[in-house]
């Protein structure tokens, strides 16, 4: 592990962010620079292995690949193969593929399938075409966080992507409050899931799929054959690339594996760890949940306005407290800032206007495509607007930070 990937990791999001005792340690590494004990951690022969850990349909293909294994969301998952910074750029230039099979998957089947979803989640499912996908968010009655998730409408049911570290509370909560006629069923555990992601993902997908890719568009699925096997194409991510997420029977995880990799070959395509998956998401103000996002925080201080939708006549859980604070307005905002030296932000770090305190970092990192210390956090509202000058406190040192528009990163393939 050289210097520059040293000062791109960033702790939390490593690890289930709900073994919370693991967390601190890591972060006890980032913060101290205990690199030896981080590095006993990720070593391949000596690192600390759960007996209960999951493993995800790829797990022999990482482990051939070389990569430095972690705990995240109850999985053994790659935090990197030859690097954080060559992964990230890897994906911003030409292509890369990120094993999210530990992601949650739940069906959601029966005559008020539509209904449960729409009183349950924040976007209007109703507005959604046989194959469209929207981002979306449970809320807890106080408008808390659940989860964020994508919602997919297919033939004749709906998909609930979840954040792998929420899968169980997720289906909990759901079960809690099944009524009328659905179905539900968490098949996490039969699925496998790839994301391909970058400027040249749709040639890559061209050459292992049945169907034009061409075709689909953003936040748009279709059912394909990928050599032989009946998979959900979709061109979803979170990486602000173009790109694809491909989910099928995880007893071809192998075979598709092989086969992307082999269509991939004319543009260095790469597996990617999730130290590159996180600065990514950074770059693009993607929130993740555990860090900017959590049942301490709302949908429209997050700025996720844009799949809050208030005008639902039958509303959904937390949607009159949203209404109350839309009216009222947010007290904070959660706001993208660029460090103006070389300081790099960390989780948890304060954010000060002159000498009083006005907010918290959520996410920090080092920007391997600005090249500069980049943060999420959460401000009063009178210090939220682009330009603002602010410091962080690094360390006991107060660093410039000057608030800017989203996304950090501004040249994306997105189609």
């Amino acid at each position: 592990m050289n210097t520059d990937e040293r000062r791109f990791l960033s702790g939390p999001y490593l690890c289930n962010l709900r073994n919370l005792r693991f967390s601190r340690f890591l972060s006890s590494c980032f913060y101290s620079g205990s690199w030896a004990r981080f590095w006993f951690l990720t070593s391949r022969d000596s690192r600390i292995v759960y007996p209960s850990m999951l493993k995800t349909p790829f797990y022999g293909k990482h482990e051939a690949a070389g990569a430095r294994m972690v705990p995240f969301a109850g999985y053994d998952m790659p935090v990197q193969f030859k690097g954080i910074i060559p992964e990230h750029n890897r994906v911003r230039k030409t292509v890369g593929v990120f094993d999210v099979s530990h992601m949650g998957r739940i069906e959601i089947r029966g005559r008020d399938a539509l209904s449960f979803i729409n009183r349950m989640t924040t976007n209007n499912a109703s507005i959604l075409e046989i194959n469209q996908a929207q981002y979306s968010v449970f809320c807890y009655p106080d408008a808390g966080i659940v989860d964020d998730l994508v919602v997919y409408r297919l033939e004749d049911h709906y998909l609930l992507v979840v954040n792998g570290a929420n899968n169980d509370k997720v289906t909990k909560w759901l079960e809690e409050h099944l009524a009328g006629n659905v179905e539900m069923k968490n098949v996490t555990e039969d699925i496998a899931q790839l994301a391909i992601q970058g400027p040249e993902a749709e040639p890559v997908m061209q050459r292992i799929s049945s169907i034009d890719p061409s075709g689909i568009g953003f936040y748009w699925a279709a059912t394909a054959d990928v050599v032989g096997v009946e998979s959900l194409i979709s061109r979803t991510g979170y990486t602000g690339e173009d790109g694809f997420e491909v989910y099928f029977p995880k007893e071809y995880a192998d075979k598709v594996w092989d086969v992307v990799f082999e269509a991939g070959k004319e543009f260095e395509i790469e597996p990617i760890g999730l130290g590159a998956r996180d600065t990514l998401r950074m770059e693009m103000k993607y929130c993740l949940y555990g860090n900017d996002i959590d049942e301490t925080t709302n949908p429209l201080e997050a700025g996720l306005g844009f799949v809050t939708r208030l005008d639902k006549p039958e509303g959904f859980i937390g949607s009159d407290v949203l209404r109350k604070v839309k009216e009222e307005k947010p007290g904070r905002r959660l706001v993208c800032l660029e460090m103006q030296d070389r300081a790099i932000p960390r989780p948890s770090y304060r954010i000060y206007a002159g000498e009083t305190q006005v907010g918290h970092v959520t996410s920090g990192t080092m920007s391997p495509s600005l090249r500069k210390g980049i943060a999420l956090g959460y401000v009063k509202r009178k210090h939220g607007k682009a330009g603002t000058e602010l410091a962080i406190d690094i360390r006991g040192q107060r660093s410039p930070a000057r608030v800017v528009k989203p996304p950090f990163y501004k040249h994306g393939s997105r189609k």
